[in-house]
């Protein structure tokens, strides 16, 4: 049974179509390539920003665009990379004076697009820098050719980033301190129950009862490791000693994300949050910034993700700053709409 109401010709541009017309204040839409831009920056900005990938993860990337995150997003079709011809022309509207800076998640399928992309922008004159996020630990290893796959930690680059970028640092600073959020981050996800199959309906993918998929993938990869489902307090004690050890180490404190990943409710995620908030003060680890919602789904997937950045004091700032897109939580976007 296909459990997902979309349509049958062309799901992903009707539905951006959609968000654009819902959100015509914040963002403008460009079919030919499929691509939205903010119609509203900082005049501070030297740089443009600019993310994308599969579809399916909605709101990422495209509800964060809009004043103090993202200038552009580029979706691909669902779980697919984005055309390098959509990230080349997305490029091309918003770089600035000092370029553009691609914030890229960590698929063959991305790295291709965006780097084909990267190498036009150049012979064109514009300069174009990347950063590469590989935060999800379930494939931290040295059977895995690709290394980390980029996963909830892109939230958290993009708004660290955006903040930034309205101070009007360059792009060489841009990049360094991109590739700085990126190391401090690692992410890891389980799930109950796997998304719909877009194309043939039903679970991409069947567990037993009382198992769970420990280490899923935003894309609906099977985990290394299928267990059988611990109690509430053991699951999340071991996913959030997991990413805690793959930090390098906890800064001056961690910024949080609670992520779920389609069909998690609200009810379920702050217990998560609370639950892990109590690990953390535990083991003498602050809390400097938390995000807790549906942010970086995979369709409609049964489990939730957690993901820890480790920040340094002075990047608070950016982290706090004000924002204004479609999906990015309100209490940030306070300063710039009240």
């Amino acid at each position: 049974m296909n459990h997902l109401f979309l349509p049958e010709a062309d799901p992903v541009g009707v539905s951006l179509r959609g968000f654009a017309r819902a959100h015509p204040e914040l963002v403008a839409l460009h079919e030919d390539p499929l691509f939205v831009t903010a119609t509203d920056t900082d005049p501070a900005r030297r740089v443009g920003l600019l993310s994308g990938g599969g579809s399916g993860h909605e709101p990422m990337h495209a509800g964060f665009v809009g004043r103090g995150l993202l200038d552009a997003a580029v979706p691909g079709r669902i779980f697919a990379s984005p055309h390098n011809r959509q990230v080349y022309e997305a490029s091309r509207a918003v770089a600035r004076d000092d370029g553009v800076l691609h914030i890229v998640k960590n698929y063959t399928g991305d790295r291709i697009n965006f780097g084909i992309a990267a190498e036009r922008l150049r012979a064109d004159g514009i300069e174009v820098r990347r950063v590469l996020v590989d935060d999800d630990l379930a494939t931290e290893s040295d059977l895995t050719a690709t290394g980390r796959r980029g996963t909830g930690a892109t939230v958290i680059v993009e708004k660290l980033l955006g903040g930034a970028a309205d101070t009007g640092l360059g792009i060489a600073e841009l990049a360094a301190l991109g590739e700085r959020f990126a190391r401090s981050s690692r992410s890891v996800a389980v799930a109950g129950r796997a998304q719909t199959s877009p194309s043939l309906g039903g679970e991409v993918f069947a567990l037993a009862d009382r198992e769970i998929e420990y280490g899923v993938g935003i894309h609906g990869e099977r985990a290394a490791e299928t267990i059988t489902r611990p109690s509430f307090g053991e699951l999340v004690e071991r996913m959030t000693a997991q990413v805690l050890d793959g930090l390098p180490g906890t800064g001056d404190g961690v910024i949080l994300l609670v992520n779920g990943l389609g069909a998690t409710t609200l009810l379920e995620l702050y217990a998560v949050h609370e639950q892990v908030s109590g690990v953390l003060e535990r083991r003498g680890v602050p809390v400097a910034g938390q995000l807790v919602g549906t942010h970086v789904p995979a369709l409609d997937m049964s489990g939730f993700s957690l993901t820890m950045t480790a920040v340094r004091t002075d990047w608070l700032a950016w982290w706090r700053a004000p924002a204004r897109t479609p999906a990015f939580p309100h209490q940030y976007s306070q300063e710039l709409t009240g």
